[in-house]
This record gives C-alpha cells, sequence and structure tokens, in this order.
C-alpha cells in the first residue's frame, strides 16, 4: 500500500542571505540556535490548507513567497513541493515545475495587454503543450469557474479590477496545480470586489486547493484557516483559526468542478 501523501509543502532548515560578510542581509533565518546561529525556517502546509502568511515589512515575507513560488532558491535547508526536492533543479525544471504545481496570483494581476481573457488563461497550458482544443476548452472552463464566461472576448482595458483579478485567478488554476499562491491578491481592488475574489479563493479551498496568501491585511488574513506570522525572517507564531463564514456549497461544488 502507498504510504501517506507528503505535505505540499515541506521547509527544513531554510535560510536566505543577500550579500556579503558584514553587509548579509538575513531575510530569513529562523530562530537562533545555543551558538546564536540561525536555525532556519520550518514549515508545513498539507494539502487542502488555507495559510495567510503576515508581516510587516522587512519580516521576510516576500523572500518566503518567492521560495515557496521556485522564483528563488534558499541559502541553505530544503524545500520539498509535493514531494519534490526542488533544491537540485536547474533553471528549466525550476520552470516545469512552477508551470504545474503552482498557481500564482499577484496583486498587479500581471495580464498581457491587448489579449483576451480567454488568451490569457490559456498561456500556461501553452507553455505546457497542450493541444490547442485541450486550451480552449480548458481555459474556458476556468473563467466559467470565476464568473467570466461572457468576457472571454474582453481584453485587460475592457474588465474591472476586480474581473482582471478574476482572470488572474482562472489563469492560476487552469493547469490544475498542487498550490495556489496568492501575494497581496486584493490589494489593487475596492471592497466590493475584494469579496468577490476572496470569495472565489474560499470556494476554491472548500474544493480541496490549498491555498497560501500573503497578506497584510487583517480582515483578508480571516478567510484563512491559519495565519503565520514572520518577524525579522522567523516565524513567531503559527495559529489556526474559525475562517469567516465560507461560500455556499454550491459555488464550493462548482469551483472544483
Amino acid at each position: 500500500m502507498p504510504g501517506p501523501k507528503p505535505p505540499v509543502i515541506q521547509l527544513r532548515g531554510v535560510t536566505k542571505s543577500y550579500g556579503q560578510g558584514e553587509a548579509a542581509v538575513h531575510a530569513l533565518r529562523g530562530p537562533s540556535g545555543p551558538d546564536g546561529e540561525p536555525l532556519g525556517v520550518r514549515l508545513d502546509v498539507e494539502e487542502g490548507d488555507y495559510v495567510a502568511v503576515m508581516g510587516s515589512s522587512g519580516s521576510g515575507k516576500s523572500t518566503l513567497m518567492n521560495i515557496l513560488g521556485c522564483l528563488d532558491v534558499p541559502s541553505s535547508g530544503r524545500y520539498l513541493l509535493d514531494g519534490i526536492d526542488v533544491g537540485g533543479l536547474d533553471e528549466h525544471q525550476l520552470a516545469l515545475v512552477r508551470n504545474r504545481k503552482i498557481g500564482f496570483v499577484f496583486q498587479s494581476f500581471n495580464l498581457v495587454p491587448r489579449t483576451t481573457a480567454l488568451a490569457q488563461v490559456e498561456l500556461p497550458l501553452a507553455y505546457a503543450g497542450v493541444r490547442s482544443a485541450e486550451r480552449r476548452r480548458r481555459a474556458e472552463a476556468a473563467l466559467a469557474l470565476v464568473g467570466l464566461a461572457e468576457r472571454a472576448g474582453h481584453r485587460p482595458n475592457e474588465l474591472s479590477g476586480g474581473q482582471q483579478q478574476r482572470v488572474a485567478v482562472a489563469r492560476a488554476l487552469v493547469t490544475s496545480p498542487a498550490m495556489l499562491l496568492a501575494d497581496e491578491p486584493t490589494g489593487n481592488l475596492d471592497s466590493r470586489s475584494t469579496e468577490e475574489v476572496l470569495a472565489i479563493i474560499d470556494g476554491l479551498n472548500a474544493a480541496g486547493r490549498t491555498v497560501v496568501m500573503i497578506t497584510h491585511e487583517d480582515e483578508v488574513a480571516r478567510h484563512a484557516k491559519r495565519v503565520v506570522r514572520l518577524v525579522d525572517g522567523a516565524i513567531v507564531s503559527d495559529v489556526r483559526q474559525a475562517a469567516v463564514d465560507g461560500p455556499p456549497p454550491a459555488l464550493a461544488q462548482e469551483v472544483g468542478a
């Protein structure tokens, strides 16, 4: 019989430093050992969890996000993503892991100008070598899940900020990644659009999707099941909480289809 499924995220003794000698900046260090040396960050995120990572400017949360997203590599320690030790991967292999295992949602949407919503969502599938007809089918389904089926032919300048972010969420989901990694996903949205986008993310998690969200807003973090706080490159608290009321069961089921 196969053993238990490993956590989606496993960090073991992860540190990240920039520069050398006395000028070095220790962006991630974890707790200090008896000799004063950093022990590194340790973190597990199980499949289906919903984690908000919080911290003030300079706390290390952006560095942590870059490592979790395979956009940067640790100075020391190990990072296993869905059971894959990413430390020994070359740039091509890391790009494949990012494409297949991680769905990114950024604060600034990162949509391609003058490109339709449907084409935006198809992009990760094109990079993965998926055939045209299958790309279109899956992209249309992803747009439908975020309520934008009727906006498939619209370009970014024809969409509101909330609609652009929903396109970005659809693009993140279309490859069925192991993890949705959202960096301040509501930072550029008004309150109504924020609630709409968070309702979609909540529904994805309710349907079983693993979500890690970087945020500085307490109201946004309240949607998560777990809040991890960083100070000076170390995790100072990791607390499970009662999330806000989630989406109705129909939405959770629809988004997870």
